[in-house]
């Protein structure tokens, strides 16, 4: 096979990739410094075939940590920009909360109004059920004592979204060649020299790994270190944390006609996250699920018909070394979800709203899920490696981080940004870990 060249080579069809890609590719044009031909993506499969073509497509700014929230108000701009080609739906964002969680929602609202982000808090739980029932006239669930509602956010359509991505890239003359493996990194003198892949080597001056949750196996070709030391904020050094986890993602849709989930206007409702501290009981049988803290998110998907949403994941108990990423999503017999995931979901959703009592029957058994490799503290690394190897590790938060590719993009041009600070490798080294809320979620 000949040897290629690309002056830069992006692995991954998916979010970063592309969103990386168009970014670089019109920043390079606009500096003068070349185009879009100089920039390669490659995907072993197809555009959107990972972790952001089965995301459940919520674009929200409901963050604990000031770093995230900041990044994720940044990539709301981006997905406002043109929410036709991303296939955006912007109908806001609810996150609705039990007494345990006041404080810290109260917190997101108070630094969400310090950087311009509409929002508006309501506590109480009296004030909270006018609200909600205000809204949706069903309203249900007890034990609420505060309700964020981001008047921004939304959600997308993942592969529709991804297509847009896509054609902006290739609109900037960005290559995208799918169906190409990589299967080893040439390193030299410290350097990736080229990609080695199925379909022959591509000799490269920047590496851009976004892989999703195959960046373990881009990590190990970077002959990377599968543990490290992770130094948390109180001065413990834990010296051998697996770099890599993986949890199975939780998310299904119910068949019913989405506009059966609207507001008390006839108008799409915000999406709808829901934590609770109250006991959850079986709709159909009513025994006990769980009487800790819970949490399930919901909307109405005129895309795929039904409403859409999930719950929180489960972290897998093997290493990450064991886990077989491939086959991926629903395609794996392994990591779709189970009757315990359809049971937990349709009876919190029962929970919440009175329309959706009894309707466990029409959950639409198809296969659904995926798994996510998270880093150590579940949030992102963005960093550079081996001299030009730059990893984007989202730690499954990639959906909605759209704009991480326009920020990549300044960096790769000698540009550091100040958003992607916070996420650099070596916080685990000094402590620097972002603050953790009460959420039963992973990444709040």
């Amino acid at each position: 096979m000949s040897v290629q060249h690309a002056r830069y080579v992006i692995i991954g069809a998916g979010i970063h990739g592309l969103s990386t890609a168009w970014h670089l590719a019109t920043r390079l044009k606009a500096t003068g410094r070349g185009d879009g031909r100089d920039v390669l993506v490659i995907d072993k499969k197809d555009i959107a075939a990972g972790a952001s073509g089965v995301a459940c497509g919520v674009i929200r700014n409901n963050y604990f940590q000031p770093a995230m929230r900041e990044l994720m108000a940044h990539s709301v701009d981006v997905w406002e920009s043109d929410p036709e080609a991303f296939a955006y739906h912007p109908v806001g964002y609810l996150q609705i909360a039990p007494e345990e969680m006041r404080a810290d929602v109260g917190q997101i609202f108070v630094e969400q109004q310090a950087i311009g982000y509409d929002s508006e808090l309501i506590e109480g739980s009296d004030a909270c059920r006018a609200y909600l029932q205000g809204m949706f006239s069903d309203w249900q669930a007890p034990g609420i004592s505060v309700v964020l509602h981001e008047k921004r956010g939304g959600y997308a359509n993942n592969v529709a979204s991804m297509r847009g991505l896509a054609a902006k890239a290739e609109a900037e003359g960005v290559t995208i060649r799918t169906g190409v493996r990589v299967t080893e990194l040439s390193l030299d003198g410290g350097a990736v020299t080229a990609v080695r892949t199925d379909a022959g080597d591509i000799e490269c001056e920047q590496l851009v790994v976004a892989a999703g949750p195959w960046v373990r196996d881009v990590w190990a070709m970077l002959d990377l270190p599968s543990h490290i030391s992770v130094t948390v904020p109180d001065g413990t050094v834990h010296p051998d944390a697996p770099m890599w986890t993986y949890w199975a993602l939780q998310e299904g849709t119910l068949d019913v006609d989405p506009h059966e989930f609207t507001d008390n206007r006839g108008q799409l409702p915000p999406v709808v996250h829901v934590d609770s501290a109250e006991p959850l009981y079986d709709d159909v049988d009513g025994a006990l699920i769980t009487d800790e803290m819970w949490g399930i998110y919901y909307k109405p998907d005129f895309s795929f018909g039904g409403v859409q949403g999930g719950a929180s994941p489960l972290r897998l108990d093997r290493p990450a070394d064991q886990i077989a990423v491939d086959p991926y999503g629903p395609e794996s017999a392994e990591f779709v979800v189970g009757e315990d995931f359809i049971r937990m979901w349709t009876s919190a959703l029962a929970h919440c709203h009175k329309r959706f009592e009894g309707k466990r029957e029409v959950y639409r058994r198809e296969p659904t899920g995926g798994i996510g490799a998270f880093t150590p503290d579940s949030f992102p690394v963005f960093d550079t490696f081996r001299q030009n190897a730059y990893v984007i590790a989202d730690s499954n938060h990639g959906y909605k981080m759209l704009g991480v590719g326009a920020l990549v993009a300044e960096e790769l041009l000698g540009e550091p940004q100040a958003l992607l600070e916070p996420f650099r490798f070596s916080r685990y080294s000094t402590g620097q870990l972002h603050p953790t809320s009460h959420s039963p979620f992973p990444w709040s």
